[in-house]
């Protein structure tokens, strides 16, 4: 394929809902010259209180539309399913297109900033059982301390339009007064739904925790790998191109909140 064809191709990213949205309105603000193809699997939502199993079988097929989309780099924009599935999306993909996860930029970030320190994280029950970031946070040997906790309302809440209200305010301060958290210099995001309630976070530490959302690092993470593959697109090839599993109204309403357009939902079942 020559050089010009590969970078036109598109940004794949896919997610269970509305979080991975913060991720792509990020990867658009950081990289405006690169066209989008999102998927958000509203049939399957959340991915955070699924088996391993079944968020692997939903990642593959979505993984099939991508590269018939004929995608140059596929994100997986959902810390649930990037623990789940990302090797095994990796060895599915193949050749076919450069995979990416949300977890890796975060952990190296991690290492770079809060060596010897306390770092806590809050995620879905499938992110926090995995121990994903725990065994890469270790792997880097810098002496984190990471403190987990799993915070299994908060994907739903914010999915159903619960984000800076007093129902949100009351859930973020219950879990996050949880004496697990104590101690905490830094604070993972480990959703990609949780930048919607990042501003309430912060102000619940009152600015004395860092914290570390998850879409910027990946945007600059993008941006680095498509200049060292020399793929990054020169102007922009297309609009983003939205695919659903399930058509909701609210989720159409989300998307064009995030993009400040209007936005057509193409509806794409996984399983006919």
């Amino acid at each position: 394929m020559k050089k010009a064809e590969n970078r036109d191709r598109p940004i794949g990213v896919f997610d269970s809902g509305i979080g991975g949205l913060t991720v792509a309105k990020a990867i658009k603000a950081h990289l405006p010259e690169e066209q989008l193809v999102y998927f958000g699997d509203t049939a399957h939502l959340p991915y955070g209180d699924k088996s391993t199993a079944a968020i692997q079988a939903y990642a593959v097929k979505i993984c099939d539309l991508l590269i018939r989309q004929n995608c140059k780099i596929i994100l997986i924009a959902c810390n649930s399913a990037s623990a789940a599935a990302y090797e095994l999306v990796r060895e599915y993909v193949g050749s076919k297109a450069q995979v990416l996860n949300v977890i890796d930029p975060v952990v190296e970030y991690v290492g770079q900033k809060f060596s010897d320190k306390t770092v806590g994280l809050i995620g879905t029950k499938q992110t926090v059982l995995s121990n994903v970031y725990k065994k890469k946070i270790d792997d880097l040997d810098q002496g984190v301390n990471l403190k987990s906790l799993a915070t299994p309302l908060l994907a739903p809440m914010i999915e159903e339009g619960f984000f800076n209200n007093n129902i949100s305010e009351s859930v973020i301060q219950t879990y996050l007064s949880d004496p697990m958290l104590n101690g905490i210099e830094g604070l993972i995001l480990g959703c990609t739904h949780y930048p919607l309630i990042k501003e309430q976070i912060t102000n619940f530490y009152n600015g004395q925790v860092e914290v570390l959302d998850a879409s910027e690092l990946v945007a600059q993470h993008v941006g680095k790998v498509l200049a060292q593959s020399d793929i990054a697109s020169v102007r922009l090839p297309g609009e983003p191109h939205f695919y659903v599993s399930d058509y909701t109204a609210s989720f159409e309403a989300s998307t064009q909140l995030f993009f400040q357009q209007k936005v057509n939902l193409e509806h794409y079942p996984l399983w006919e």
